[in-house]
């Protein structure tokens, strides 16, 4: 009992040392990432947020075919099994299909995790649009000026949205220690987004990270002067009629925003920002992004990926898909999905909990089923 009681109070000394060690060292990140393990679509409980206002909410209509089809029993079985909560179709801009599991609702809000990069991209485009960012061919340090060392006056804005920085960022997921861990769990975005180094000539990899999306965010405010939450909910949230105001999480209170991650609302306004780009980024006859910027965002951006291939399923931080004409979608670690789909003139959002594992060309199999399943709506 006592030998028991010794290593218990040895355990606590240690964590508590630790513990202390990390806030010391201004790497409090890693008692956050240790104590919550993994992200999950609740996390905005776990952090400070901003608001994305709405203002006059535009439901969108149920189609005279709302849930008429059923799903296929395979179709089904397999959402259930990778935990989705919330699956909505939309075709010819009303509701054809809306179902929910589990303790997801219409009206609850869910994080999207990297759904986030791809509002970003629209939120950049407008700026363009509105001339508070001249081009994307613009250097970063043209916006943020601390972006400094070498070979970092190189990066351009169209870098970014193309992933192809050329900077280390390492996307680890795994460890909690990691630069991800950092930018997620973390509490000052603007170092850990310029904690980076170039490994690449800028614009000849294309490879997933991140940190290039907080960049783009950090542009953003730069240009336009506000906050990310508040630029979306003049540009996007109130334009596009809204009905509940989102959540957009921040490194701390009155801290930066989380451009890359953790914009958190439900279907049918995730829906809404799928309509806005199969429409070209036009709404009631207002021109809200630039259509040629729009469609840019949706084709695949060509440039080498780490297999020396041209990359065929990612455009202005949206995946395109390689195997469907014109499809392209924002995509969540868990699964989220906001997927356009111009052949058929809709849009699917999917929220769950857990991601397809299954891929092909870097598509999820949920995005082949639910192509397969559209045409029946």
């Amino acid at each position: 009992m006592k030998k028991a009681k010794k290593i218990l109070l040895y355990i606590a000394v240690s964590l508590a040392a630790a513990t202390l060690l990390a806030y010391a060292t201004g790497n409090s990140y890693m008692v956050k990432s240790a104590l919550y393990n993994f992200a999950n679509v609740d996390d905005y409980n776990k952090f400070d947020n901003d608001t994305v206002a709405i203002a006059a909410p535009q439901p969108i209509a149920n189609s005279s075919r709302y849930n008429k089809a059923t799903l296929p029993d395979s179709m089904k079985a397999y959402l259930q099994s990778i935990e989705t909560g919330a699956l909505l179709v939309i075709k010819n801009d009303s509701v054809v299909f809306e179902e929910y599991w589990d303790e997801f609702s219409a009206d609850g809000l869910s994080g999207s995790f990297s759904v986030a990069k791809s509002i970003t991209s629209m939120l950049l485009g407008i700026a363009v649009q509105e001339g508070h960012i001249k081009s994307i061919d613009d250097k970063v340090q043209q916006y943020l000026t601390w972006f400094t060392g070498a070979g970092k006056e190189n990066v351009s804005i169209r870098h970014l949205l193309t992933m192809s920085s050329g900077t280390d960022f390492s996307e680890s997921y795994i460890n909690p220690f990691s630069i991800t861990a950092n930018l997620y769990y973390g509490d000052d975005l603007v170092s850990t987004a310029n904690d980076v180094s170039m490994a690449t000539k800028p614009g000849t990899l294309h490879k997933y990270k991140s940190g290039d999306t907080q960049l783009l965010g950090l542009i953003v405010e730069k240009a336009t002067g506000k906050k990310l939450a508040q630029y979306a909910s003049e540009k996007l949230w109130q334009p596009l009629g809204a009905t509940h105001a989102a959540l957009w999480s921040t490194d701390k209170a009155g801290g930066n925003t989380k451009a890359y991650c953790c914009f958190n609302t439900n279907a049918r306004d995730f829906a809404k920002l799928g309509q806005l780009m199969l429409h070209g980024g036009q709404w009631n006859g207002r021109q809200l992004i630039d259509s040629a910027y729009v469609a840019a965002s949706g084709k695949a951006c060509n440039i080498p990926d780490e297999s020396g291939q041209p990359c065929q399923y990612y455009g202005y931080q949206w995946w395109v898909s390689p195997e469907h004409e014109g499809v392209f979608y924002a995509r969540g670690i868990l699964g989220q999905y906001i997927m356009v789909i111009p052949s058929q003139n809709a849009v699917v959002v999917r929220l769950g909990k857990v991601k397809s594992q299954v891929l092909r060309n870097a598509t999820p199999k949920i995005v082949y089923d639910i192509m397969n399943w559209i045409p029946q709506l």
